[in-house]
């Protein structure tokens, strides 16, 4: 069992940059691939960005390169998400997830955390 708290929500301006830590419990998390995926109002939840076990490899969607960045710090059970240059249409609610393999399908859930953008 893995649990997952993510932190570092809020409301903030377009332009502005936030980093969201997602801590998890147990000894395994470096046996786990993480992500962020997020979820507006009336959207489907989408996915923002991934890391690997040992953080080598990651990927972002299209509509975030360049302006988030992901990391995990695998002493502190902790993956980041840095996002910087911040734009409306970033308002969602964040949630961290783990995956048995990377790119696979979440196994274990945050409670997600809420991120507003105004312009």
């Amino acid at each position: 069992q893995v649990q997952l708290v993510e932190s570092g929500g809020g409301m903030v301006q377009a332009g502005d940059s936030l980093r969201l830590s997602c801590a998890a419990s147990g000894r395994t998390f470096s046996s786990y691939a993480m992500g962020w995926f997020r979820q507006a109002p009336g959207k489907e939840r989408e996915v923002v960005s991934a890391i690997s076990q040992s953080g080598g490899r990651t990927s972002y969607a299209d509509s975030v390169k360049g302006r988030f960045t992901i990391s995990r710090d695998n002493a502190k059970n902790t993956v980041y998400l840095q996002m910087n240059s911040l734009e409306p249409e970033d308002t969602a609610v964040y949630y961290c997830a783990a995956s048995r393999t990377y790119g696979g399908q979440p196994y274990y859930w945050g409670q997600g955390t809420q991120v507003t953008v105004s312009s």
